[in-house]
């Protein structure tokens, strides 16, 4: 007895660590690949799911198919073999308590068909509420700011209270289930054992079965259906586990609406920058066409400003420039081949696009810099700080290069995270560098040293600049002028500013009177 103890304590670390082993595997592969995944979806995905939702599917979904991998999935192998043992002992013991005891399955399948048609519904509303709760907490977290200047704490917990209620009641749902289940199966049970107890004692009453094959058989009994319980405990894990699981196949079956090409174009060297769109026509999914037969040209080396009334498309030709989105019709090349035939890896290689978030990660400043190329030297990394005015500004910090940003650069104005994100950018070196409302929140002085920066660091370079503040429009070759997704002037700011009746001249106009 006591070498087997030992066999069984040592045969059940070997199992438990094995299959631990296997299902932390399984969930590491899930989890990296299920952040690939998201991370390689273009915006149009993002725009479509929460982050509330992704969060979830990335933690609360993950944590369910542990628990299911974990201990559920050692208990039903283990259960498993307990039953087949104990259902062979109980019939080699007596075959009609045996049968009686079997016939008690019938009504536990009919009990767990009934929970699994119901707990099914119930389990995937507790995983979609769930997803929500994260996505307000989290966009309040972001938020904070704001809602502490506005003293709106009161609301976002109201917010919250009913968003907990939602939660708590599908919970209270699947939770009602469970207390018919459950002690059905008790029921199943107790009603069984009494009936094999009952008919066993008859017949050791009219001495056809000895007290000790009965005493013996109820002993298997209840080990018959303790591991039945595990089986069912299993079962319930497995509902809630199939309902978290649907949610991430949800998000893995998501295809990109900006796909990778089967037969890219591979180029032979950095682009040249030659931009074209020809024909272009584009809305955004479920709205109205915003970029209609869009058709314009910026040669190698040129800088062009995009300029307009705000909803004149500027950003949307910045993003299909960038390829966040593919054109509905026509096509957006560089040198002539279309950016659909490019890789990713090609295509953000030579075109890189600076937003007007500036948005920094966690780490070091040097770090935030490097985003740009990981691989670059620190001597490159100050010379990128230097070309966007930033040097001195960095080595003033307390640790200088090393200085931490804190999170999502918090200790910073948001001027200075943008002047990060462009130095970022300048290390890159695209061929072609797309400023979307890049400048908007530097002041004048810091607006002139990116200026100046800029005139060096565009020479030679393809650059499409947006921008409501026109000062920044000094430093490019050219102005296009867009309204209504169409391009109504274009030529060099010189030119247009002589047609006073212009589109340029009156945004110019109102942009000095905003000044005065």
């Amino acid at each position: 007895m006591v070498g087997s103890a030992a066999v069984s304590a040592l045969l059940s670390r070997v199992w438990i660590r094995g299959a631990g082993q296997v299902g932390q595997h399984l969930l590491f592969e899930l989890r990296r690949k299920l952040f690939d995944h998201i991370q390689r979806m273009p915006v149009s995905f993002h725009e479509d799911f929460s982050s509330g939702q992704i969060i979830s599917r990335l933690t609360s979904d993950v944590a369910t198919l542990d628990e299911l991998l974990g201990n559920s999935l050692i208990n039903l192998v283990a259960a498993v073999l307990n039953i087949l043992i104990i259902t062979v002992l109980m019939l080699f013991l007596n075959v009609e308590l045996a049968g009686i005891t079997l016939l008690s399955v019938l009504p536990m399948a009919a009990l767990t068909t009934w929970f699994s048609l119901r707990s099914a519904t119930a389990y995937r509303r507790t995983r979609s509420t769930i997803a929500v709760v994260i996505g307000h907490f989290v966009e309040s977290l972001n938020g904070i700011r704001a809602v502490q200047a506005f003293r709106r704490e009161g609301r976002n917990e109201r917010l919250f209270g009913r968003l907990a209620v939602r939660y708590r009641d599908a919970n209270r749902q699947a939770q009602r289930l469970e207390t018919v289940y459950w002690p059905g199966l008790e029921l199943i049970f107790s009603l069984t054992t009494i009936v094999v107890l009952t008919v066993g004692g008859v017949r050791v009453i009219h001495g056809d079965l000895p007290i000790g094959v009965l005493t013996a058989f109820l002993l298997y009994v209840t080990q018959f259906f303790a591991p039945m319980t595990s089986m069912t405990g299993f079962f319930s894990a497995l509902q809630s586990a199939a309902a978290a699981l649907e949610k991430i196949a949800g998000v893995m079956a998501a295809r990109p609406r900006v796909p990778e090409p089967e037969n890219p174009v591979i180029l032979s060297g950095p682009a040249r920058g030659d931009l074209r769109f020809s024909s272009v026509n584009f809305g955004y999914p479920h709205g109205e066409c915003i970029i209609k037969d869009l058709n314009l040209h910026i040669s190698p080396g040129e800088t062009v400003a995009l300029v307009g009334h705000t909803g004149a498309g500027k950003s949307t030709v910045a993003k299909l420039l960038a390829r966040f989105y593919d054109p509905d019709s026509g096509r957006v090349t560089i040198d002539d081949v279309d950016l659909r035939k490019l890789t990713d890896r090609q295509l953000r290689r030579n075109i890189v696009m600076v937003t007007q978030e500036g948005f920094l990660f966690s780490g070091s400043v040097a770090d935030n810099i490097a985003f740009g190329d990981p691989g670059a030297s620190r001597a490159r990394i100050e010379e990128a700080a230097t070309a966007a005015g930033i040097d001195s500004f960095i080595r003033a910090l307390p640790d200088g290069y090393e200085t931490d940003v804190s999170k999502r650069g918090a200790r910073f104005s948001e001027g200075q995270r943008q002047l990060i994100a462009i130095a970022r950018a300048f290390l890159a070196d695209p061929a072609v560098l797309i400023l979307d409302e890049a400048t908007s929140s530097l002041d004048v002085p810091s607006e002139r040293v990116v200026q100046q920066a800029l005139c060096t660091l565009l020479r030679d370079r393809t650059a499409l600049i947006i921008a409501h503040r026109l000062s920044t429009i000094s430093i490019t070759d050219r102005v296009v002028v867009l309204s209504a997704g169409r391009i109504v002037e274009d030529g060099s700011p010189g030119h247009l500013m002589s047609h006073q009746d212009g589109a340029f001249a009156a945004l110019h106009r109102s942009w000095e009177n905003a000044l005065a």
